[in-house]
């Protein structure tokens, strides 16, 4: 898969931009604050129909508009698919080939990408729910009827939360325990066998990367030794006084250990930023073995925080994925590539080809 096309308009500072990618290295670059980044995160809400920043609607619409609207063209073996998303007071609208009723897990399919930005290291540093999200992703994508599973432990979740928080007796709760029990089971089975896929990726990635071993444990969410039932059955009492599930694949977990210790304690900012791009190439690498496709990766200023030497490894590793990139940076770094990308240069919104 390759996104051929790209128009954004009123999104951010991008008033209105037409692009069109080269299906293996692109360059965006620019002076700090003149779109590099808005753009990527365009290119990212069509993929993912929402903000990898964590941006509220109201905040991507161009001062002064009143809606914006983002438009793709994906190229899937030998056909074009359309894809669209626009965003404002009346809501989220997403087209995919014209059909409006997939959602976002429609755009996941048809636009499949991930991101590396200055923050990314935040998947090491972070709580428990961004790699949560990073290993559902892997999932959604690797496991067949993932998303449905998803959705309906999530249901249970939220009204056995409702239950307890409204004071529900053990009969109440026994309904939505073997619902939420049943659809956790599932869920952790699934995301086990993505993360057994997982792992020699993982290793390999962190090796080149980091220079050193580093171990992944999958953590369920619950207690080692215990079924879900038992555990779920023996938190009851905690279930109650929080007012919410204390155990369940809702808090499940990547561990991460460096030399001994928790990677998130111990290494430098950098290197839990190569860290976590170790884990996010893996990732893409296990998708894209699966889909048989290249995805999209979007690279915001890879050279922040990382020496020269770090920042080689990182492309070398890149360029060995084959993926559709788009990165940015301050200057025309070329050299960041093993051939020449197609570069363009954006200045206060405004981008246009220079290669």
């Amino acid at each position: 898969m390759a996104l051929e096309s790209f128009k954004a308009r009123d999104f951010r500072c991008l008033d209105a931009v037409e692009l069109e990618f080269d299906p293996a290295y692109n360059l965006v670059y620019g002076a700090n604050a003149s779109g590099k980044t808005s753009l990527l995160e365009a290119l990212a809400y069509l993929g993912r129909g929402k903000s990898f920043r964590g941006a509220a609607t109201e905040n991507l619409v161009r001062q002064g508009a009143r809606e914006f609207v983002l438009f793709g063209r994906v190229r899937r073996g030998g056909r074009l698919q359309g894809v669209g998303v626009r965003n404002g007071p009346d809501g989220l609208e997403i087209s995919v080939d014209g059909n409006p009723a997939g959602g976002a897990a429609a755009l996941a399919e048809a636009l499949p990408l991930q991101v590396i930005d200055p923050d990314v290291h935040d998947l090491v540093a972070g709580g428990p729910e961004q790699r949560r999200r990073y290993l559902d992703w892997v999932t959604f994508h690797v496991e067949h009827g993932y998303l449905e599973a998803w959705r309906r432990f999530k249901r249970a979740l939220k009204q056995r939360n409702a239950a307890l928080r409204q004071g529900a007796g053990a009969g109440a709760l026994s309904g939505w325990d073997r619902e939420f029990v049943e659809t956790g089971q599932v869920l952790d089975a699934a995301r086990r066998r993505a993360f057994a896929r997982l792992e020699s990726g993982l290793d390999a990635a962190s090796r080149s990367l980091v220079g050193a071993g580093v171990v992944f444990e999958y953590r369920q969410g619950w207690p080692m030794d215990d079924d879900l039932s038992s555990a779920v059955a023996g938190a009851q009492e905690r279930d109650r006084a929080q007012g919410s599930c204390q155990v369940g694949p809702q808090r499940a977990d990547l561990r991460l250990t460096f030399d001994e210790r928790r990677a998130r304690k111990m290494v430098s900012r950098g290197q839990q930023k190569l860290l976590a791009c170790s884990m996010i190439l893996a990732a893409t690498e296990v998708v894209q073995e699966t889909l048989e496709a290249p995805l999209l990766l979007l690279l915001d200023d890879p050279a922040a925080e990382l020496d020269g030497s770090s920042l080689g490894r990182l492309m070398a590793r890149v360029a060995g994925l084959g993926c559709q990139v788009i990165a940015t940076s301050l200057d025309p770094e070329t050299r960041l590539f093993p051939v020449a990308p197609r570069t363009f240069h954006v200045e206060q919104g405004h981008l246009h080809r220079t290669a």
